[in-house]
């Protein structure tokens, strides 16, 4: 397969796919005029990486993950020490969305809205003390 194939199959843009190949994620043959030749397994790999970073995991995880996948005397708690710590990253996100939500939502439920200068939304912003 050629890169636009490749590119086709696996959802992940060209750049991303020639991304992986600098990194050294992905190692396509080349043929004798230099162009890349995707196989099966690299069809494989892309995917696997799509999924991966789909689901938030980093290029390093990714490049971990896919080290024990291909690892067939791996330690599945290898894999789950990985898929654990990108979880709680991922709770620790959510817990600090949630706050930044509920900061924003009382920022906008005191702002009048109205044609007044006075805005409690900026003197948040600004770290001044808002007006009563």
């Amino acid at each position: 397969m050629n890169i636009g194939e490749i590119a086709n199959a696996t959802d992940l843009p060209a750049k991303t796919i020639r991304y992986y190949e600098d990194i050294g994620l992905i190692r396509p043959a080349r043929a004798e005029n230099g162009y890349r030749s995707y196989s099966d397994q690299d069809l494989h790999k892309l995917r696997f990486l799509g999924r991966s970073r789909a689901l938030g995991f980093s290029i390093e995880d990714c490049r971990a993950l896919m080290a024990l996948y291909e690892d067939k005397g791996r330690a599945s708690a290898e894999v789950r020490q990985i898929a654990r710590r990108h979880l709680a990253e991922i709770e620790s996100k959510i817990t600090d969305l949630r706050a930044m939500r509920d900061t924003l939502t009382h920022l906008v439920d005191t702002c009048a809205g109205d044609n007044r200068p006075d805005c409690p939304i900026l003197a948040d912003l600004s770290g001044e003390t808002p007006k009563s």
